[in-house]
């Protein structure tokens, strides 16, 4: 039996309709790490919903034009993707019996609804149809896999008949987990720090990381007389959570930075510079800025629930995950009267788990192994 380095690579159409932040970076990581040929049919990340619904149309057409190269081996759709749509669409593109897998960044069903929203089960029941469609599912934490198959009962129970929930059971069966990969960072020797601890917010400026939570943390750090300086980059929205535009102006002297560093450069240094790092999120399905972050060598401040306990070490949870904000204000001001750096263990952990050329490795088995059946 051939190993998979002496395997034929794989000619890989990666299917992503809302092409920027974290899909863009997992998409254009995979690509520049696999010893597969991926080719990337996008769209700009936009208008999420329009994505979801008419996507495949547009990428029906890529296909159409993409396939006066090498027909594809496989087929790798994001969960914007409306697989079954597409699948339609690009009947006479596509050979015949291609494989599909379907990567689920996130998902319609457990994804928290901004406030006054009305959830819609349309995108949800778009995500069953797709994973329905696809022969491999992949998650990219167990956290994800396991909260979607708790709650996707809930959904088709919600419809009145032919829900068949029998099926639910075939595709957890050909479902797996493969984390997203990460870029390695010049591992350089992290200096002294010049000033008070800085405490980093690198997460997405929405309302389900909880920056309610987070800048009361601060204030109350603040107020308890805790020296320190603040660090708020991140993907910021035209519509973003009053709290940011409050904590601008009441931590106005502690701050640092502020807002998107559209420079990677800029971004790793200061990642570089961090000493914490800390989520109050009541969501989060994976957490890529949190390993960044800890790569470079911020220490973590975590949930002890969501996706965080797998991406910690388990001898490590007691000194990185809280179980409360009561708890979560004594560790960080533990942290800051005796600052440290994430330990090499942690670090160490990350880049051997979640690099790119690992998880891309993990991927390239796993798409081959597909491509045979």
């Amino acid at each position: 039996m051939q190993s998979p380095k002496e395997m034929k690579p794989l000619n890989i159409w990666l299917l992503s309709p809302y092409h920027t932040g974290s899909h863009r970076a997992w998409a254009e990581g995979y690509q520049a790490h696999s010893r597969h040929s991926v080719r990337l049919l996008t769209m700009a990340g936009r208008f999420w919903k329009w994505r979801m619904q008419g996507g495949a149309v547009e990428l029906a057409n890529q296909a159409e034009a993409a396939s006066v190269g090498p027909p594809p081996d496989l087929v790798l759709a994001t969960d914007m993707t409306n697989l079954p749509a597409w699948l339609a669409l690009a009947r006479e593109t596509l050979p015949e019996g291609t494989p599909t897998a379907l990567y689920m960044h996130e998902n319609q069903l457990t994804y928290p609804w901004r406030p006054g929203e009305r959830p819609d089960l349309t995108y949800a029941m778009i995500n069953w149809l797709s994973q329905l469609s696809a022969d491999l599912v992949v998650f990219n934490s167990r956290f994800h896999r396991r909260s979607w198959f708790a709650e996707l009962p809930n959904l088709l129970k919600h419809f009145p008949d032919y829900n068949h929930l029998e099926l639910i059971e075939r595709v957890k069966a050909r479902s797996t987990v493969l984390p997203v990969g990460i870029e390695l960072f010049p591992q350089t020797q992290r200096l002294e720090p010049s000033g008070a601890p800085l405490i980093l917010w690198n997460q997405r400026w929405e309302y389900d990381k909880r920056p309610d939570r987070f800048f009361a943390l601060l204030y109350r750090l603040d107020g308890a007389g805790h020296d320190f300086r603040l660090a708020v980059a991140g993907e910021n929205f035209r519509k973003q959570p009053a709290e940011f535009e409050e904590a601008a102006t009441r931590l106005k002297h502690r701050i640092v930075q502020w807002g998107f560093l559209p420079s990677r450069q800029d971004y790793l240094a200061l990642l570089q510079k961090a000493d914490l790092v800390i989520s109050t999120a009541d969501h989060e399905f994976y957490g890529i800025s949190i390993l960044e972050a800890v790569q470079a060598g911020a220490f973590p401040l975590l949930p002890s629930r969501l996706s965080y306990p797998e991406l910690i070490p388990e001898p490590l949870h007691a000194a990185c995950l809280y179980g409360d904000d009561e708890e979560l204000f004594k560790m960080a001001s533990m942290r800051l009267t005796m600052p440290r750096a994430a330990p090499p263990s942690l670090r160490r952990a990350v880049i051997e788990r979640y690099s790119w050329p690992v998880a891309a490795r993990a991927y390239d088995e796993q798409f081959s192994v597909l491509s045979r059946r």
